[in-house]
């Protein structure tokens, strides 16, 4: 009431709403809210007349009841009241307080003002809130329990081998305890970059935490979850490895890790901050100088004045868990869909997979030079890694659909020998011209096996060569007639004559005798 009563002397005055701002700090839009019900009623600013007090009281009271009746105000929280459940799940989202109001006017048809929701939402939510804001120092940590990892942007730098402007992030892990640390900048926030820093950041502190304290990024957790969050399973496989656990921090909640989130604009400022680097490797050299020299020999507040370094080496450095005896090696999974050529991209590279996975999803692990793919936890297929370009295994295709890829000439060659003679010579002379025009007409003849027996099929093309006639018709035309040993139509009356082609010269000089 006596904000707005000295709001009103000053408009009866003949100020403007700018200097009624600018002279006791209400903002314009609050200044024009409580003027309307006066130009409403037709009050204009009386410069030259006594400012009664006793009269905009009144009127005031009037126009704002609820300002100076407990009454009243307690009228329009009631309206409210009924919707303080939904209210909290709109606060929980979070909804700003405006759209909160806004929708208990649209949605709920409550009739009050904005201003009236803040201060119903400010009383009855006040203890709440103020619970909200309290924060409860954390205790001392084990040494070698606990290592907090983050990334942060350091900046823009020049590479001068793709002559162009790049951003450059630090990985960061810092162990709870002795708050050692451990900087590595990077190109690349990727699955292998992530993981290839852990195994560094492992090498350089000499040991293993117990547990991992990381943000939710797609590399470190597939999905957040409080309780049973879904690990990355690159990830997963190099915890398994280094025997750690991964305890990802809650979602959009900086303070489940604060000792690696306050370092990174000291971070920025100390170690990036208006230096010079010529390449990656001179980069991420200096940043584990300066890890060591800088960071590491500075008088840490949180360890009462000792430095990073010492308290390191006096009680955590023995803490952490031994390395393993080999190096981690670098592994990396990817989903895809089996295509309809029965192969599933990885990387820049297509690797076949069992036909009968087509159209279904399969996860792919790379590992070293070897390529898995696996369907429901089962290896389906694997490969030797490529770079690029397409590994098939023909054996991935349904039968009937490779048998021309199958059975290349020396597989042709090899079946001709256990006919015999007379096909491997039929076999060697189509193939001694162009045996890839030929390869079709060649496995046609040793298809031939599946319906008569190798020895009529070997006198076939025997008989076939006698007569210079060296064609996969007239060895089949041959086995048809049943004439691959040279009979005479008449040896067999009962049998039906042979195209003229297949029944030889014998036989026209026999009809021309006759």
């Amino acid at each position: 009431m006596n904000d707005l009563i000295e709001m009103f002397r000053h408009w009866n005055a003949g100020r403007s709403q700018v200097e009624i701002h600018q002279a006791l700090g209400i903002d314009r839009k609050t200044i024009r809210k409580y003027l309307q019900p006066a130009v409403r009623d037709g009050i204009e600013p009386a410069p030259q007349e006594v400012f009664d007090e006793h009269l905009w009281r009144e009127r005031i009271d009037h126009w704002f009841p609820a300002l100076s009746d407990p009454a009243a105000r307690a009228l329009q929280w009631g309206h409210i009241a009924p919707h303080r459940k939904w209210i909290t799940e709109q606060l929980e989202v979070p909804v700003t307080v405006a759209t909160i109001a806004q929708r208990l006017r649209d949605d709920h048809h409550v009739d009050v003002s904005e201003s009236t929701v803040r201060r119903y939402i400010a009383t009855t939510f006040a203890q709440q809130r103020l619970e909200e804001k309290v924060t409860v120092p954390r205790g001392a940590v084990e040494p070698g329990s606990e290592a907090q990892i983050d990334y942060g942007k350091l900046g823009m730098w020049f590479d001068p081998a793709l002559g162009r402007r790049i951003s450059v992030w630090a990985f960061v892990m810092i162990l709870a305890c002795s708050r050692k640390m451990f900087v590595q900048p990077v190109f690349r926030m990727d699955q292998t970059s992530w993981n290839a820093s852990h195994v560094a950041a492992f090498e350089y502190f000499g040991g293993v935490p117990a547990r991992l304290v990381c943000d939710n990024l797609k590399t470190g957790v597939e999905r957040p979850d409080l309780y049973d969050p879904m690990i990355n399973p690159a990830y997963q496989e190099l915890a398994s490895f280094y025997g750690t656990l991964i305890d990802p921090a809650r979602a959009r909640k900086p303070k489940d890790k604060p000792r690696v989130e306050r370092p990174m604009p000291y971070i920025r400022d100390s170690f990036w901050a208006g230096r010079d680097f010529t390449s990656l490797g001179q980069m991420q050299n200096a940043a584990m100088h300066w890890a060591t020299e800088v960071y590491g020999q500075h008088q840490h507040r949180g360890l009462d004045g000792a430095t990073p370094s010492s308290m390191f080496e006096a009680v955590e450095r023995s803490a952490l868990a031994p390395l393993p005896a080999r190096p981690f090696e670098t592994v990396r999974y990817s989903v895809g869909t089996v295509a309809p050529d029965c192969h599933v991209k990885a990387g820049k590279a297509f690797y076949s997979v069992p036909w009968r996975l087509l159209g279904q999803k399969v996860t792919v692990r790379t590992a070293g030079d070897i390529v898995q793919v696996f369907h429901d936890d089962t290896v389906a297929a694997t490969h030797v890694l490529h770079l690029s370009g397409r590994s098939t295994n023909f054996e991935h295709y349904p039968p009937h659909k490779v048998a021309h890829t199958l059975r290349s000439v020396n597989w042709c060659r090899n079946q001709a020998e256990q006919i015999g003679a007379g096909a491997t010579k039929v076999i060697d002379e189509l193939s001694s011209v162009n045996a890839i025009h030929r390869l079709r007409a060649i496995q046609a003849i040793i298809r031939l096996r599946e319906k008569y027996p190798d020895a009529r099929l070997d006198a076939a093309c025997t008989r076939a060569l006698e007569l210079e006639d060296v064609h996969y018709r007239t060895i089949k035309g041959l086995l048809v007639a049943g004439t691959e040993h040279g009979e005479r139509p008449n040896d067999h009356p009962s049998a039906p004559l042979s195209p003229a082609l297949l029944r030889g010269p014998d036989a026209f000089d026999t009809a021309q005798s006759a």
